[in-house]
C-alpha cells in the first residue's frame, strides 16, 4: 500500500460529523492513520503540515468549493483523492473525475465500498497494478501489452485499434472511473471530447469481444452518467 512502514495516512475532509463519524470509525478500524479537516482551508492547511497518502474529500465544505480544493492539492499533491458527493451531484463528480480525481463514492455508502476502493487507489497509486505488468489478466482476459494481443479464455480475439487502444486505456487505470470525456481525448482527440455516443458505440463492440454476456458485463462497467470502469477482482 504505502511506501512507508507505516500504516498510510488518511486525510478526511467532512464537514458532516455523522459522515466524518462513520469514515472515522471504518477507516481506524482498519489501521489507517487518520486527519480531519472540516473545512477546505483546514484541509489545505493540514495537508501540507501532514502530507496524506490518500484524500477523502467531500465536495460540499461549508467554506470553498471541494473543487476548488482538489485543484489547490493537485498542484502538489500526489496522492490518491476519492471524492464523495451526493447522488444528484453527476456533474461535479465528473469534473472532480476530470480535474485529477482518482475515484468517487455517492452517498449514502458503505464501510466494504469505501475500504475496496481505497485499496485499489493506494494499489494503483504505488503502481502495482496489472495495467503496469507486460501482461495484464483478470478473469479469462488475457491482455499482453508489448506483443499487443488479446487473449479470450486462451483463443486470441482480433480487436480493431480503436478497440485496443480503448481497452488498453481502462486496464492501465483498472479499478478507477475514466470520464467519457477523458476517454474521448485520450483515444480521439479533444476535437471529440463530447460524443458520448461515439463512445458507447465502440464499448458495445468491445463487450461483444471480450464479455461473455455483454448485457451483463464482467469487466467494462459502465457509471452512468460519468464514463467506464474496470472491474478488478476485489473491487
Amino acid at each position: 500500500m504505502s511506501p512507508s512502514t507505516e500504516s498510510p495516512r488518511v486525510l478526511i475532509v467532512e464537514d458532516d460529523a455523522a459522515i466524518r463519524d462513520f469514515l472515522r470509525t471504518a477507516l481506524a478500524g482498519a489501521g489507517f492513520r487518520l486527519i480531519e479537516a472540516i473545512t477546505g482551508e483546514e484541509a489545505l492547511d493540514r495537508a501540507q503540515r501532514q502530507p496524506p497518502d490518500l484524500v477523502i474529500l467531500d465536495l460540499g465544505l461549508p467554506d470553498i468549493d471541494g473543487q476548488l480544493v482538489l485543484e489547490k492539492l493537485r498542484q502538489w499533491l500526489n496522492a490518491p483523492i476519492i471524492v464523495v458527493s451526493a447522488r444528484n451531484q453527476e456533474s461535479q463528480k465528473v469534473a472532480a473525475l476530470d480535474h485529477g480525481a482518482d475515484d468517487y463514492l455517492t452517498k449514502p455508502f458503505g464501510t466494504a465500498e469505501l475500504l475496496a476502493r481505497i485499496r485499489v487507489a493506494l494499489r494503483h497509486a504505488d503502481g502495482s497494478s496489472g495495467g503496469n505488468s507486460p501482461v495484464f489478466e483478470s478473469g479469462n482476459l488475457k491482455v499482453d501489452l508489448a506483443a499487443h494481443r488479446v487473449f479470450v479464455r486462451d483463443s486470441e480475439i482480433h480487436l480493431t485499434p480503436i478497440e485496443y487502444n480503448l481497452l488498453v486505456a481502462l486496464i492501465r487505470n483498472a479499478g478507477k472511473v475514466m470520464t467519457h470525456r477523458r476517454l474521448l481525448t485520450q483515444i480521439w482527440g479533444p476535437e471529440r471530447a463530447q460524443d458520448h455516443h461515439y463512445l458507447r458505440v465502440f464499448m458495445t463492440g468491445l463487450r461483444r469481444k471480450i464479455e461473455v454476456d455483454p448485457a451483463q458485463p464482467q469487466y467494462l462497467l459502465t457509471e452512468q452518467g460519468i464514463g467506464y470502469r474496470f472491474a478488478v477482482s476485489d473491487e
